[in-house]
């Protein structure tokens, strides 16, 4: 199957899916498209509530693209691939309607920020968490304001500084990034959508308004994760990390 983004309509609930046949990782593309749909979606008057889900039944996201990170030649080329999760992450934040993020398996890396970005987030008991950055001679930095304050920022470091293990779905939960796991994706989806029901029958005002309540003091993480795409973008280029990439190719 061919990557893809798309956005359904279902009354008032719109459902943007993603999917790439390698485990739902993101290249820059399809994170283009991501944050282009977003923006789409949050402009569209139709829609009072958002749901982010996954192609599949396996992995929710395995993050960046691995055939685009190893060849990034350039300090530029590096903070342009990193600042692709930072425009769909700003993207969500600033999004005038709540998003709902339906997790069904595994998220790593970026996968975990887009998890962080929503506005709340259900999972099945498969849906393990791992930042596995450190290990490969970066780091989590993008998505680190956004894990940070969903999770806190001891749960952020001892999952960055454990950056080989991976963390389970009660322990996201525990923590705040899920708000509930269930056994299955039956019950997840029967789940998301008595929530997005229920939601999209509010008045989208109050809505609205509360999306901007959950997000205030915010404003400067259109700057700030740039900022981290670029210490990412040259990090990517150590002898350190070049080594290290060639061991996974």
């Amino acid at each position: 199957m061919q990557p893809y983004v798309t956005l359904t309509l279902n009354g008032h609930i719109g459902v943007i899916e993603f999917f790439h046949p390698e485990h739902n990782a993101m290249p820059s593309d399809n994170l283009k498209k991501l944050q282009n749909t977003i923006v789409e979606a949050g402009k569209n008057d139709a829609i009072r509530v958002i749901v982010l889900k996954s192609g599949g039944n396996r992995t929710f996201c395995a993050g960046a693209s691995f055939k685009e990170l190893v060849a990034i030649d350039s300090a530029k080329s590096g903070q342009q691939f990193f600042a692709g999760f930072a425009h769909v992450i700003n993207a969500m934040r600033k999004c005038p309607k709540l998003i709902i993020g339906r997790v069904q398996g595994k998220a790593v890396g970026g996968g975990v920020g887009l998890a962080a970005a929503t506005d709340y987030c259900l999972a099945t008991k498969f849906a393990a968490i791992k930042l596995s950055e450190l290990s490969i001679g970066i780091g989590p930095f993008v998505i680190e304001p956004a894990v940070s304050r969903k999770m806190g920022q001891t749960a952020m470091s001892q999952m960055t500084i454990n950056a080989e293990a991976f963390y389970s779905a009660e322990f996201a939960k525990d923590k705040g990034l899920y708000a509930d796991v269930f056994d299955g994706v039956e019950a997840l989806d029967e789940a998301v959508k008595t929530l997005a029901k229920k939601l999209a029958s509010y008045n989208p005002e109050a809505l609205k308004e509360m999306k901007a309540v959950f997000w205030k003091d915010t404003a400067h993480w259109d700057d700030l994760l740039i900022e981290r795409a670029k210490i990412s973008g040259k990090l990517v280029l150590s002898e350190f990390t070049k080594e290290t990439l060639k061991r996974f190719r």
